[in-house]
C-alpha cells in the first residue's frame, strides 16, 4: 500500500496502535455482559455496567478536546494508554463481591478510551506529507480489522479463561504506549510535536485559504453528526431485530455486520483516496446521506434475505463516506491549534445522535408494529440529512 510507505514511521507506529488494541478491544466488548453475569451480577447491575461504559467513552468528548488542544495530544494519549491498562486491571480483580474495582475499571476504561481515541485521531490528522482524509481512511480501515476479527478471537479464547482477554488488552496497550511514548522521547529533541502543528490547511472552492468557521457554518456540522449517529445507530437496534423477523434466522445480522466489516476494512481507502480524491469533503456527505437512503428504501419491501443483502452495500457506501468526511470537515473548520476540540465537539455529537436513535429506534418499530412506515421515516430523514449537507461551507483541504 503506497500510503504506507509514504507515512512517517510516527504514523505507521500509530496505525499498529489502533490495529491491536481495537483487536483487544473488540475481542472484550462483545464478551463483557457475557463475563458480568457469569460472575453473579445481576442482570440490572450488568446492563448498567454495560451503559456505564458507553457513557464513560462519549460523555467527555468535549472534555478530551479541549485537554488534546490545551496540553498536546500525546501528553493525553499516554494518560489514555495509562488508564485503560489500569481500568482492565481492575476488571480482573472485581466481581459481585467487590463491586467498587469492578465500577472503577469499567470507568477507566471508558474515560482511557475517550482519551486515546480523540489523541490518536487529532496526531493521525496532523501528520506531515500527508493529507487529513488519507490518514483517516487508513485509520477506519485498521480499526475495522480490529472490528471484524476482535470478536471471532475473542469468542476462541474464551474457553480459557476472561483473564487470558483481559491480559492481552493489557500486553497490548501496554506495550504499544510504552512505544510510542519513547517514539516520543526521542523525536521530540528534533521536531515539533505533532499537536501542535495543524493539519493541511483548508482551502475554499477558489482555492483561498477557508477562515474558522462561525458558530452558526458550526450548527448544521453537529446536526448532521447527530443525524448520522442517530441513522446509523439503526443497525444495533432496529436491524437486528427486523433481519430475525425477515429471514427466520437469528445469524441475520451476524452476516451483515461480516459483510459491512470486510466490506470497510477492503474499500475504504480506496474509495477515499481515489475514486473520490478531489470530492470536498460536503460532496461525501450529501452522497454518503443519499447512500443511507437507498440502503433502507431496501428494506420498504420486507423482502427477506433479498432485502437484508440489497440493504449491505449501501449502508456500507455511507459508513465509508460520513464517518471520516464529518470529521475531515470539522478538522477544516476549526481555527489554529483547535483541532482536538473540533473532532471532541463531533465525538459529542455522535454520542447525543446515538443516544437519541437508540432511544427512538424501539419506539418507532413498537409503534409501527411490523410495517414499513419506520424505513420511509428513516429514507425521509436521510433525505432531509442531505439537503442539510448543503448549508455546509464548500472548503476542500490540500491534498499532499
Amino acid at each position: 500500500m503506497n500510503a504506507w510507505r509514504e507515512a512517517s514511521p510516527t504514523a505507521r507506529l500509530l496505525l499498529v496502535a489502533v490495529l491491536f488494541t481495537g483487536l483487544t478491544t473488540f475481542m472484550f466488548l462483545p464478551l463483557l455482559a457475557i463475563e458480568l453475569t457469569a460472575r453473579g451480577i445481576p442482570a440490572g447491575r450488568t446492563g448498567f455496567l454495560v451503559g456505564l461504559l458507553a457513557f464513560s467513552g462519549q460523555a467527555f468528548s468535549l472534555l478530551t478536546g479541549l485537554l488534546v488542544d490545551r496540553f498536546g495530544a500525546h501528553r493525553v494519549m499516554s494518560a489514555g494508554f495509562l488508564l485503560r491498562v489500569l481500568g482492565y486491571v481492575l476488571l480482573g480483580l472485581g466481581g459481585g463481591s467487590a463491586p467498587a474495582p469492578l465500577l472503577a475499571g469499567i470507568v477507566a476504561v471508558g474515560v482511557g478510551g475517550s482519551l486515546l481515541g480523540l489523541s490518536t485521531k487529532t496526531l493521525f490528522v496532523s501528520q506531515d506529507g500527508t493529507d487529513p482524509r488519507t490518514m483517516l481512511a487508513l485509520r477506519s480501515t485498521f480499526v475495522n480489522v480490529g472490528v471484524v476479527a476482535g470478536p471471532a478471537l475473542g469468542a476462541a479464547v474464551y474457553p480459557l479463561g476472561f483473564g487470558w482477554i483481559l491480559a492481552a488488552c493489557v500486553l497490548s496497550h501496554l506495550v504499544l504506549g510504552t512505544r510510542l511514548l519513547l517514539r516520543r522521547s526521542v523525536t521530540a529533541s528534533r521536531s515539533r510535536p505533532a499537536a501542535g502543528r495543524a493539519p493541511a490547511p483548508a482551502r475554499a472552492a477558489d482555492g483561498a485559504l477557508a477562515p474558522p468557521w462561525t458558530l452558526r457554518q458550526w450548527l448544521p456540522l453537529c446536526g448532521l453528526g447527530v443525524a448520522y449517529w442517530a441513522i446509523y445507530s439503526q443497525l444495533n437496534v432496529l436491524l437486528p431485530i427486523t433481519a430475525n423477523e425477515m429471514t427466520g434466522s437469528t445469524a441475520a445480522i451476524s452476516v451483515v455486520f461480516t459483510v459491512n466489516g470486510l466490506l470497510v476494512v477492503v474499500f475504504q481507502y480506496t474509495l477515499l483516496r481515489h475514486v473520490f480524491r478531489r470530492a470536498t469533503a460536503r460532496t461525501l456527505l450529501v452522497l454518503g446521506f443519499l447512500a443511507f437512503a437507498c440502503a433502507y428504501a431496501t428494506l420498504i419491501p420486507l423482502a427477506g434475505w433479498y432485502s437484508l443483502l440489497a440493504f449491505v452495500v449501501p449502508v456500507t457506501l455511507a459508513e465509508m463516506l460520513i464517518g471520516p468526511s464529518l470529521d475531515e470537515q470539522a478538522v477544516n473548520a476549526a481555527a489554529t491549534r483547535r483541532t482536538g476540540m473540533a473532532l471532541g465537539a463531533m465525538s459529542a455529537a455522535g454520542a447525543l445522535g446515538s443516544l437519541f436513535g437508540s432511544s427512538a429506534g424501539g419506539y418507532l418499530l413498537q409503534s409501527a408494529q411490523g410495517g414499513s412506515e419506520v424505513w420511509l421515516l428513516l429514507v425521509g430523514s436521510s433525505l432531509a440529512a442531505a439537503a442539510i449537507c448543503l448549508l455546509l461551507p464548500k472548503v476542500r483541504t490540500r491534498h499532499v
